[in-house]
This record gives C-alpha cells, structure tokens and sequence, in this order.
C-alpha cells in the first residue's frame, strides 16, 4: 500500500517544482491532467473549475480550457504539447488569455513526469519561465500544491479495483 505524503511545492527565480504521490497507475494520472477527466477535479466550488477542456494530444497539438471562477467569470487558458512520452512525460506550453494579475499573458512551459513506485506514481511537475516574474512564480508554487493535493484526493476517494 502506498504510504500518502503531502504534495509539496517550491519555487526559485524561474521555476515551479511540486510533486506528490498518487495510489494510481501512471497511464491513469496522465488521463486526469490531459484529458476532460481534468474538468472532474480541478478547481472547488469555492475557487474556480476547469470546463470546456479540450486536447489534440499529439506533439505540436493545442490544448484549451476555460477557468470559470466561483463569481461566474471564465478565463481562457491555453498552450501547446511540445513532448509526448506516454505514460512517463508530457511537455506542454500554457498561457492564460487574459491579463493574468502576476503574470499578464506571458507563455510558460509545463512538464509532467511520471515515474512508477511501489503502489501508484510519483507525478513531479516543473513549471518554467517565470524569470523575471518571482510574484508569479510564488503564486504558482501554493496554486500547484492546492492542484496536486486536490488530484490526490480525487484519487483517493474513487473505488479501487
């Protein structure tokens, strides 16, 4: 059984790092970060939620979603996969398609990595670009750990078996 620790989450001058491990096979954690499983989890009534997600999962393929906050606005989001390594990595571009308050609509880049343990998947994701932009990168560390602790437990309240 997969003893659960807390996602953890930090930040430099130009990267996020956060990972946290998850009592599912890796191909089942992509589906939630890549597929409209991500509408299923991501976000909480009282924040925002993913809708309208959709993917070309394909290198050079575009990805889009909708942030509807909990007050009704909906900010477009965005990017591109750049690497595709099923189920181990996926690279992918992401912007917000609005003036982002700490980070306006600069691109960033997105990694997954996926790597199997004893009992489900260790998912690190390193979030790049934030160079120049430490408020952002800060904001985005907390955002992530909320993000990966929510996955954790999507996967943890669904049935086994």
């Amino acid at each position: 059984m997969l003893q659960l620790s807390f996602p953890q989450a930090m930040a430099n001058a130009d990267t996020v790092m956060a990972s946290v491990d998850l009592p599912v096979a890796p191909d089942e954690v992509i589906a939630a970060l890549v597929t409209r499983e991500v509408e299923r989890w991501w976000g909480s009534p009282e924040t925002y939620r993913m809708i309208g997600w959709n993917a070309d999962l394909r290198v050079g393929g575009s990805w889009s979603v909708l942030v509807e906050t909990a007050d009704g606005r909906r900010l477009p989001a965005s990017g591109e996969f750049l690497e595709i390594e099923m189920p181990r990595r996926i690279v992918q571009t992401r912007r917000y398609d609005w003036d982002h308050p700490a980070l306006g609509r600069k691109e960033t880049t997105v990694a997954y990595l996926l790597e199997p343990i004893t009992g489900g998947t260790r998912l690190t994701i390193c979030h790049g670009g934030f160079a120049g932009f430490p408020d952002a990168a800060a904001e985005h560390a907390e955002g992530w750990a909320r993000v990966l602790g929510r996955l954790q437990t999507y996967f943890d309240a669904r049935p086994s078996g």
